[in-house]
């Protein structure tokens, strides 16, 4: 009996206060992908930031350029700050691969 309180208890209706809305920008966005992919964004996505990123991130359109593998300049920047504050040198392969250098980033926080 307590067993299917509780199985009832997680299968009932959720709080979503914990949900952050989509932002303008976001929206935006978003809009512009569907556009040219004449898409339609899901309402649920609509309502929720963490859904809708994960739609842009699916529908982006994938440019070629040469400079997509490099970190963003945020990236850089904020791991210059922590190889200044550590003490610690920044491998130069870090700044021709966004992932080499999250690496780094996570390893010396």
């Amino acid at each position: 009996m307590a067993q299917n309180t509780h199985q009832s208890a997680l299968n009932g209706p959720s709080n979503d206060y914990h949900l952050l809305p989509v932002t303008d920008r976001q929206m935006r966005y978003a809009r512009a992908i569907a556009e040219k992919s004449a898409l339609e964004i899901p309402v649920e996505a609509q309502r929720d930031r963490k859904l809708l990123s994960d739609w842009i991130s699916t529908h982006k359109p994938h440019s070629t350029s040469q400079f997509d593998n490099y970190p963003t300049g945020k990236q850089v920047a904020f791991a210059e700050r922590i190889s200044r504050s550590k003490r610690r040198p920044i491998p130069s392969e870090c700044f021709r691969d966004k992932q080499m250098m999250s690496n780094w980033i996570d390893h010396n926080k």
